[in-house]
């Protein structure tokens, strides 16, 4: 955890990390968890909004509609196939009481808080040796970020206006520093020059 008060800012996984984490989760039996850091880093949600997701809400549908508690904006997500497998796979593991249960119980039947998602997330880069600085909610988010602006390849800048939209920023300036985009440019200036 970090110190009370202090500025920690959150790291993105590669994609090919985040994909091999979802598969151990899994193989390890951590369906809730290989779930919420599908959501996270599939959908770009912020964690708050995870946590109040049902299962009827995603359970065999395409798609489905989110008001963000944050800024009380409507957000329609698509569920892609793989994802669709995926959720209905770790429905036959867990076996929920109903559809209306939520997705994120803990062992005590109550919905994981922010702080605990957080100490687990913890816990789980230091299990799987995770190559991150500082991995914590907002990291799921952040990945799936930078893997849209990744595979954008030629259209990047196409890739930050939707990105601005669907993270809610008021301009692309603010996506770029969210996702390190300009740091990380300014840092490839150096490896041009050559010898």
């Amino acid at each position: 955890m970090s110190k009370k008060l202090s500025i920690t800012t959150a790291d993105y996984l590669t994609w090919d990390q985040n994909l091999n984490l979802i598969r151990k989760l899994i193989d390890d039996n951590e369906y809730r968890i290989a779930l919420l850091i599908s959501f996270g880093s599939f959908w770009g949600l912020r964690i708050s909004d995870i946590l109040r997701i049902r299962w009827i809400d995603v359970f065999d549908k395409n798609e489905f509609d989110l008001v963000e508690g944050k800024t009380q904006k409507s957000r329609e997500i698509r569920i892609n196939v793989q994802l669709q497998k995926h959720i209905h796979s770790c429905y036959d593991a867990i076996k929920p009481a109903t559809l209306e249960e939520p997705i994120f119980l803990s062992q005590k039947k109550t919905i994981f808080s922010i702080q605990r998602v957080n100490v687990l997330l913890k816990e789980i880069k230091s299990r799987y040796g995770l190559k991150i600085r500082n991995f914590s909610s907002h990291s799921l988010r952040k990945t799936f970020g930078r893997e849209v602006f990744e595979a954008s390849g030629t259209s990047a800048e196409l890739s930050l206006v939707k990105l601005c939209q669907l993270f809610n920023h008021s301009n692309t300036a603010i996506t770029r520093r969210y996702l390190g985009i300009a740091h990380e440019e300014l840092m490839q200036t150096y490896d041009i020059l050559k010898f």
